[in-house]
């Protein structure tokens, strides 16, 4: 399934939503997506591969993605779940680098891509995309640097630490609480570098103490001030 997007389309109300668009100009914005193409991709499929060549940008129209790569003993590591209204394979179009990572589907996905020239001719013209820019890269950034303060905390701090950056970068309002992707545990154990037999335990545990609500497919957190009180 492939569509070009074009501001006559409700692809345009999902553009405006983004956080990198919000407050740009609306011709600005339509000359920037002219060449956004949009396909559908099925869960567990690659998107890009470390070390392939940057030629576009990605937004996530809809789903999830984890960002993978692999430690010195070859263990795959997650370093980040992306979900709608994301973006990703930025840094390969600024510096004209082969990418860093890997990204793969989680769910079934749609994808929109930009060409790389352009992301970068928008940065050029726009300073509040720019603005945009760096003000994800600095979130993303204060969420890998807390992450990598709590590596030597127990597993319930690591556990209830995941679930909270995943709330922060995808959590969404729902009746009862924060809602976010209930993951397989072999997800949140490789971002919060536990055991899977591990993260399973604290996960029960919390369900237990009612500071997360599991379904099929979503898990709440009820409160996320009791579910921080955890961390230790």
């Amino acid at each position: 399934m492939e569509d070009r997007y074009s501001l006559q389309t409700p692809a345009h109300i999902w553009i405006n939503s983004v956080p990198f668009f919000q407050g740009l100009p609306e011709s600005v914005v339509e000359k920037a997506t002219t060449h956004l193409v949009s396909r559908a991709h099925p869960p567990n499929q690659v998107i890009l591969l470390e070390n392939d060549w940057g030629g576009s940008v990605y937004f996530i129209l809809d789903g999830w993605v984890k960002i993978r790569t692999y430690n010195l003993e070859g263990k795959e590591v997650t370093l980040n779940i992306l979900g709608k209204g994301e973006l990703f394979g930025e840094m390969a179009a600024l510096d004209e680098v082969p990418r860093s990572t890997d990204v793969i589907t989680l769910m079934p996905t749609m994808i929109g891509s930009m060409p790389a020239q352009d992301f970068v001719k928008l940065l050029n013209s726009e300073p509040l995309a720019g603005l945009r820019l760096a003000q994800l890269m600095a979130r993303r950034l204060r969420q890998v640097n807390r992450r990598l303060r709590l590596r030597e905390s127990d597993s319930q701090s690591r556990v209830a630490d995941t679930l909270l950056f995943l709330a922060e970068g995808q959590g969404k309002r729902g009746q009862t609480g924060t809602e976010i992707p209930n993951l397989p545990h072999r997800e949140l154990s490789s971002l919060s570098g536990l055991a899977r037999e591990t993260v399973t335990r604290v996960l029960t545990r919390l369900e237990k103490k009612g500071l997360i609500v599991r379904d099929q497919d979503i898990l709440c957190i009820p409160d996320l001030s009791a579910l921080e009180k955890m961390i230790v």
